[in-house]
């Protein structure tokens, strides 16, 4: 604890070193006003974290890029960011990072939360041959399109889904009360249509009945009528894929009606929010969700601990689904730049093309980064949480596992 202490401090408090070399500028596109803006401060939080890892003077941090000083490869130059706000709106989105491109001549995008913004900012990275890493958006779609210059570091939604359907086989299996039925509940979004896709051709292959499949529109004032459905139908597992205001309204309608689902398991999103956690309080608990992330595997992942503290300091919260997310995007990026030994688009395209990241090496409990084809990571492992006391506790698979899941499927 001495040593994440020290590192923390000679971070946050020392001053900058001269710079040796020009700035490498990449540029982020998130929402920073309108009603995501709290997850584009997040996200703000996060990649400044790791800028602050990258860039600073201190201590290494047992993970790449931990040992500060900027990008040795390039004498010592630091990795900057420009900031550029979608709004929510992929036309938006569109044009920001033309303008970023263009006019703040980043050498690459990172972004953008929603999967609608990252299809609209990943064609203009194309047009203009930059690499765009999407950093925590999950549709499938988003790397079948045939892009070159499109990266995904995380899992994408197929690979989180199965992850749910293995979990269900192996608690049904391991209790004696297997899931029968699923209810599917998504907004009207590229996110929530491929999702529910994914969702609905594993519920069929499971033998499971998809006992409800109700699209919504995204930010609804109410979400009644909705809910009643759901009610009805009293699926094994509701199966949410909504963003944080969403997410509240959904759980909050159910609980109007008097009724709590056996089982929820969510396609994280605004359910792996602290503002959903703290606006939900107690209907929260018990919640299932899939995430990238497993802030409690600190034994086999070092740099949890002295990260979560950094990032912490500036976004008075812990690393979540995203966070997290978002840190390994601005680590693989700068690791890349590095290695390129340059600040062109086509080498860091190709050096990212050459990623075999450890996942040793990260904060996040897969297997590593490596990139097909198609710019998907090959080796990003999901796992499934759940909440418990307003804080998710990895309940699988067994090999991170901090605790079994509480099961009332069956009951």
């Amino acid at each position: 604890m001495r040593f994440v202490v020290a590192v923390v401090a000679m971070l946050l408090w020392a001053a900058p070193p001269a710079r040796a070399a020009e700035d490498v500028v990449i540029g982020a596109i998130y929402p920073l006003t309108g009603n995501a803006a709290q997850i584009g401060a997040d996200a703000r939080a996060a990649i400044d974290t790791m800028l602050d890892i990258v860039n600073g003077a201190h201590e290494p941090l047992p993970m790449l890029m931990g040992g500060g000083g900027g990008l040795d490869r390039l004498g010592g130059a630091k990795l900057r960011v420009v900031y550029a706000d979608h709004q929510n709106d992929p036309q938006k989105a569109r044009a920001e990072a033309e303008r970023l491109i263009t006019q703040d001549h980043v050498v690459a995008l990172v972004g953008s939360y929603t999967s609608a913004t990252a299809a609209t900012i990943s064609q203009v990275a194309e047009r203009y041959e930059v690499p765009y890493l999407s950093m925590d958006n999950s549709s499938p779609s988003l790397h079948k399109r045939g892009l070159k210059w499109f990266f995904r570091t995380s899992p994408h939604d197929e690979m989180f889904t199965q992850a749910m359907f293995d979990f269900f086989a192996e608690v049904g299996q391991k209790t004696g009360r297997p899931v029968k039925s699923v209810a599917l509940f998504y907004e009207d979004s590229i996110f929530g249509a491929d999702s529910s896709a994914v969702q609905r051709r594993l519920a069929t292959a499971a033998k499971m009945t998809v006992a409800a499949d109700i699209k919504y529109r995204a930010n609804s004032p109410s979400l009644s009528a909705e809910a009643q459905r759901l009610r009805a139908a009293d699926a094994d597992v509701l199966m949410p894929s909504s963003y944080t205001s969403d997410a509240i309204l959904v759980m909050r309608s159910l609980s109007e009606l008097g009724y709590k689902p056996r089982a929820v398991m969510a396609q994280a999103a605004g359910f792996q929010e602290q503002a959903f956690l703290t606006a939900a309080g107690p209907l929260a608990d018990g919640i299932f969700s899939r995430s990238s992330f497993a802030g409690d595997a600190v034994s086999s992942r070092p740099a949890i601990a002295p990260v979560m503290v950094l990032f912490r300091a500036r976004a008075n919260k812990d690393l979540n689904d995203n966070t997290s997310r978002q840190i390994l995007a601005v680590q693989v990026l700068a690791d890349a730049i590095n290695r390129a030994g340059s600040a062109k688009p086509d080498d860091i395209r190709r050096a990212l093309m050459a990623a075999n990241v450890p996942g040793e090496q990260t904060i996040m409990p897969w297997k590593g980064v490596r990139f097909d084809e198609a710019g998907q990571n090959q080796d990003a492992t999901p796992v499934i949480q759940q909440v418990k006391g307003s804080v998710f506790h990895t309940v699988f698979p067994p090999a991170v596992a901090v605790q079994e899941p509480e099961w009332n499927v069956g009951k």
